[in-house]
């Protein structure tokens, strides 16, 4: 990701630095930090925003709340873009898992189906807890990570099913079955180059913004409604 992100920030014409370890020494003042890294290297990425007084773009998944509770902190100090998924076209359809569930949820059985390369370290994958999170806003379902043996569907459930293989770059739907009917919503990633886009779109967005968190529902909507 950052050898992609390198080259689409270039080829819009921006100067960028690509840090690999963050005990080597960055000198050069820059307006934004942006981290496609591993849950890991939190810690050092705070430091190292806090100690520059930069914002911070993050852009990896899988972390515990602990270092969720981390990036709260920072943002008292910095402004910080935490989304679980860059893509413009995820951060709509979240928007509109969100209001179809709103619509539908009390009659409609939700199931979420997350898919992703075999190297993927998470699961399930942080784009699949945006949409959980959106699905059961107002619902307050039981969450199910899939299921297993004799286990009847309940009603008041949303399952998440998760599947590793191959080089899938990234796949997610929010299924709405109900009655007679089946609506869905889906989205398939098919590059890596749209996570580029769309965190650059959010660093732009996010340089000259107070200290705070924010979303991609903030660069894209303005917030939540």
């Amino acid at each position: 990701m950052g050898s992609v992100l390198h080259k689409e920030l270039t080829a819009s014409g921006h100067l960028t630095t690509v840090v690999a370890n963050l005990n080597f020494p960055v000198n050069d003042e820059f307006d934004v930090l942006i981290d496609f890294s591993h849950p890991d290297s939190l810690r050092h990425i705070a430091a190292f925003s806090r100690s520059k007084k930069v914002p911070a773009v993050i852009a990896t998944t899988g972390y515990s709340d602990e270092q969720l509770a981390m990036l709260k902190d920072l943002s008292q100090e910095v402004p910080v873009l935490y989304s679980g998924n860059y893509s413009l076209g995820v951060i709509l359809m979240e928007r509109l898992v969100r209001e179809a569930a709103a619509v539908l949820g009390s009659d409609f059985d939700i199931e979420i189906i997350d898919k992703h390369h075999h190297h993927k370290i998470d699961a399930p994958s942080g784009t699949a807890k945006m949409l959980l999170q959106a699905a059961n806003e107002k619902l307050d379902h039981q969450v199910i990570y899939g299921r297993e043996g004799i286990c009847k569907r309940e009603k008041n459930e949303i399952a998440i099913h998760t599947i590793r293989g191959g080089s899938i770059v990234g796949e997610h739907e929010v299924l709405f079955a109900g009655a007679d009917e089946i609506f869905s919503i889906k989205h398939e990633a098919l590059s890596k180059v749209i996570f580029a886009k769309g965190a650059i779109k959010g660093a732009g967005w996010l340089v000259g913004r107070a200290a705070g968190l924010y979303s991609m529902e903030d660069v894209l909507f303005g917030g939540f409604e």
